[in-house]
């Protein structure tokens, strides 16, 4: 049987005008008076992108899910405000992860995707451990066989420019030697790897799958590592 092909034919430039316009209008009158905008260069490019999207991903991890449901790849677009002295109601970007198998997708290692004004942020990784994940992480790092592989995965992704999120110790965590050769990893709580750029000419094009699959499958090495860490005994 034939794969099926999903159509995804780019972004639009009214999809940056509307993410901008709402940051300038961040309230519910502004945005139900363009909520036709909203599901026309919003959601209805970002679901084919997801299903384009997620098909080629397959090729990188066969357990990957691309769910163009809001809640699922999509994410919402309002804000939880209860905890926030910033109340506007509104986020100004459009976010879409692609998760693996069976975890939560917050708990899992992904691949994401950002749109936010003029820029688009591209990653891989997990933004915060579980605390099972933590520990299970740790025990990684400092055994060589997963804990070298890991540091090369770093030289390698450093060497292209990426940045590194989730550093968030000063200290060696207690119980391990701060003297050990993958020590620095140790400082991290989560992990993952990205890459801010600049609109690209594919953004308004089904080029663009293209384009995110070559910057994922250079993050793919770090993503799987990641992906791997609750397999490990």
């Amino acid at each position: 049987m034939q794969k099926e092909k999903f159509n995804f034919n780019g972004f639009y430039p009214e999809t940056l005008d509307f993410l901008r316009e709402l940051a300038a209008n961040n309230n519910k009158e502004w945005f139900e008076q363009n909520q036709q905008a909203y599901q026309d260069f919003i959601m209805a490019p970002a679901r084919d992108f997801i299903l384009a999207m997620g098909e080629e991903l397959i090729s990188l991890s066969p357990e990957i899910n691309a769910d163009p449901r809001v809640n699922k790849s999509l994410f919402r677009i309002n804000r939880d405000t209860r905890f926030s002295n910033d109340k506007t109601p509104y986020k100004t970007h459009l976010g879409i992860v692609f998760w693996e198998a069976d975890l939560p997708r917050m708990e899992s290692s992904v691949f994401y995707f950002h749109l936010e004004g003029q820029n688009l942020m591209l990653g891989a990784g997990i933004y915060k451990f579980t605390k099972p994940q933590l520990e299970q992480y740790r025990k990684s790092v400092v055994i060589s066989r997963y804990g070298d592989e890991l540091a090369e995965i770093f030289k390698t992704l450093a060497s292209k420019s990426y940045d590194f999120g989730g550093k968030n110790y000063r200290k060696v965590p207690s119980g391990y030697d701060a003297n050990h050769k993958n020590a620095d990893l140790l400082l991290y709580d989560g992990l993952y790897a990205s890459r801010d750029l600049q609109i690209p000419d594919e953004f308004y094009s089904g080029k663009l799958i293209d384009y995110c699959l070559g910057i994922y499958r250079e993050m793919s090495a770090l993503q799987k590592w990641l992906s791997e860490l609750t397999k490990r005994s």
